[in-house]
């Protein structure tokens, strides 16, 4: 179910330009994936990483470099 949710996000974002840019605002992964489950997307990092096939040492960049978001 949670992997569901990454994918409902990456939808929901292509939409929804003011919930991107709150996400877009996130620090760094963790906070992000936090910001996320406080808008009904719940998942983990490890579950963001394994769908999206990021590992947070090659994303050094804004989160708004992830396809999708």
């Amino acid at each position: 179910m949670a992997k569901e949710n990454v994918v409902r996000l990456f939808r929901k974002v292509q939409i929804d330009a003011d919930l991107k840019q709150k996400l877009n605002s996130a620090p760094n992964l963790e906070k992000f994936v936090q910001m996320a489950q406080e808008h009904g997307y719940d998942f983990t990092l490890e579950e963001w990483q394994d769908v999206t096939r990021f590992q947070v040492e090659e994303l050094q960049g804004n989160l708004s470099e992830i396809p999708g978001i």
